[in-house]
């Protein structure tokens, strides 16, 4: 398996290469020349394995620079004992149709772990192949989960430094905490004042910067990237909607009809595994992205149309307050046939003017597989509330989303397939807000509305939320967002 540049397809590289540098030299995002296909047989097999079992089989099929050995050592370092009852990805069904796929038990609370608790073992592993003993400085931009699962997953990591950018007040004040308390000799955050597409531009332009590559070189040292730019973070999330799948079929659900998935996103790499997915061969029939009052991916899907040139909300569900869909770049180049210079072309539009529109066959492509629809605050809320009142079950302010949205899919189509939701944080980091929905009364502070929440809803509190009440408070700085740079050098001493 080899992989190439969203914006050059002349060469192609490794997965280890690709996963060491996280990003191309021009800029581009790597991603696989081919999807390899999973026949009737495989997904046989992969129905009697264990979660473990089906992330080495499915990695194997992507990652064939690794041995089989190093990619079990990879898998079995990440997953062990980090998740609650060893099973990352449980399935609870919501009434007759729909499953919620919990992506949040892991140690940082959010479904970014499943990525970012196996990227650093992959990254080590592929820098032995590939980095010349330099060590690996790892640069994240965050809207909130990503920062601390990565910080989580890279602390104390031998050879790598990992430095965290995050919206200084476009993130929950839980998330914000998990980040400015994170223990770890190698770690470094900072505040920017601006919003995570300030944070994400500036960090994709330190990684195209040749004169920054050439200081850090002469000391010692090679960017890479924890976000889903990089693929070694999107891989480990296809695992998850193929392994979905097989415990449907083992709890004896008729799919052969096929099954919709729902995810709430904001820079689509989560929805863009489940389309990974859906290519090996799982029969994913849509795949229905929902999005905050940020609509910016709504509107694509509906019009072809990507315009940034809009206001920017600071909403409830911060993870997804995003204008800017970095991994659409990877959907552009399938939906395009791996044609890089469209591709190109499109983003330095997308630079330059801050709006792109692609082709009618692009748009037919899309329209074919995706649905696209956004909710506001307001009905994240009610939605909060009517799911409690009449489930009993608690939803975070991203999951709530994508429920309202899928509500708005059945009402508008009819289509009642059944249907998994991807479920991406405990409530317990947006307390406040989740609280607003059950109940007015909310107290001003974040660990008394969380104990007040668990009260009501019987629903306890993670005990990672807990240890943060009393956690030393280590990173305070704020940035400009052209500071980014500068930031950098300090924390590794250069």
């Amino acid at each position: 398996m080899k992989y190439v540049s969203t914006r050059d397809n002349n060469k192609s590289v490794s997965s280890s290469f690709a996963i060491a540098h996280g990003i191309s030299e021009e800029g581009g995002l790597f991603l696989p020349e081919t999807i390899p296909a999973l026949n009737a047989d495989e997904f046989s097999k992969l129905c009697n394995m264990k979660y473990t079992e089906r992330a080495e089989y499915i990695l194997g099929k992507f990652l064939t620079d690794f041995t089989e050995d190093e990619i079990d050592y990879c898998v079995a370092g990440a997953y062990s004992g980090s998740f609650e009852k060893n099973n990352p990805a449980p399935l609870v069904p919501l009434g007759d149709n729909v499953e919620m796929l919990e992506l949040w038990h892991g140690p940082t609370c959010a479904f970014k772990d499943l990525a970012l608790q196996l990227l650093p073992y992959l990254m080590v592993t592929a820098a032995k192949k590939q980095s010349d003993g330099k060590n690996i400085v790892i640069l994240v931009a965050t809207s909130g989960d990503t920062g601390k699962a990565a910080l989580e997953g890279f602390r104390d990591v031998e050879n790598t430094e990992i430095i965290v950018f995050y919206p200084c007040d476009g993130v929950s004040p839980m998330q914000k905490l998990q980040m400015t308390t994170q223990a770890g000799k190698n770690v470094h955050v900072y505040g920017i004042k601006g919003n995570f597409d300030d944070a994400q531009s500036g960090v994709k332009t330190l990684f195209t910067d040749e004169n920054v590559k050439a200081v850090l070189s002469k000391h010692g040292f090679e960017f890479s990237s924890a976000n889903s730019i990089n693929w070694g973070r999107l891989a480990p999330q296809i695992v998850y909607y193929i392994s979905a799948y097989c415990d449907m079929i083992n709890q004896g659900r008729d799919l052969s009809g096929g099954f919709n998935v729902v995810v709430p996103t904001g820079n689509f790499g989560n929805i863009l595994a489940a389309y990974y997915a859906k290519a090996m061969g799982t029969p994913i029939k849509k795949l229905i992205c929902a999005s905050n009052k940020n609509n910016v991916l709504t509107d694509f899907i509906n019009t072809g149309i990507y315009d940034k040139n809009r206001e920017f909300y600071t909403t409830i569900s911060p993870s997804m307050d995003i204008l800017i869909s970095s991994n659409l770049e990877r959907m552009l180049y399938i939906l395009s046939g791996g044609n890089a210079k469209y591709v190109t072309a499109l983003e330095n539009l997308l630079k330059e003017t801050g709006k792109f529109e692609i082709s009618e066959d692009m748009k037919e492509k899309s329209a074919s597989v995706f649905y696209g629809g956004y909710c506001d605050d307001e009905q994240t809320l009610k939605t909060i509330s009517d799911t409690f009142r009449e489930y009993g079950y608690l939803l975070d302010t991203h999951t709530a989303v994508a429920l309202r949205v899928y509500e708005n899919y059945v009402d508008e189509t009819g289509d009642k397939t059944t249907t998994v939701i991807a479920s991406t944080a405990s409530p317990y980091k947006f307390p406040k807000s989740v609280l607003s929905a059950i109940q007015k009364d909310v107290p001003a502070e974040d660990f008394e509305a969380a104990y007040k929440l668990s009260e009501i809803t019987n629903v306890t509190i993670p005990q990672q939320i807990l240890e943060l009440k009393n956690a030393n408070l280590r990173f305070n700085d704020v940035i400009c967002k052209n500071d980014l740079k500068d930031a950098v050098f300090s924390s590794l001493g250069i």
